[in-house]
């Protein structure tokens, strides 16, 4: 896939690729630490919990996977609708 808006393969990477189940001709390093993680467990990937109840996403390749733009942006404007408050209700540095 060529470079663009919705893909980023830095080759030149010391942990490229970070998860080895991507090919490396489509790994996306765009999204690098995942926009997803704030999300939880309603995020959609293939995370697991550690003993202490910390979110492990070491399983998970969704922001390295190409074609996966589209989703990440649908996710994160979904839960950007569903947070959204009204203005009174929003911290005094967003108002």
């Amino acid at each position: 896939m060529k470079n663009s808006y919705n893909f980023f393969s830095n080759t030149d990477c010391e942990h490229f690729p970070c998860h080895d189940t991507v090919g490396s001709a489509h790994f996306n390093c765009l999204f690098c630490y995942c926009p997803l993680y704030h999300l939880g467990v309603q995020c959609g990937g293939n995370f697991d919990l550690t003993p202490q109840n910390v979110k492990c996403c070491a399983n998970c390749t969704i922001p390295h996977e190409a074609n996966n733009y589209g989703y990440i942006v649908d996710k994160l404007e979904y839960a950007n609708r569903r947070n959204t408050c009204p203005e009174e209700q929003k911290p005094p540095s967003l108002t």
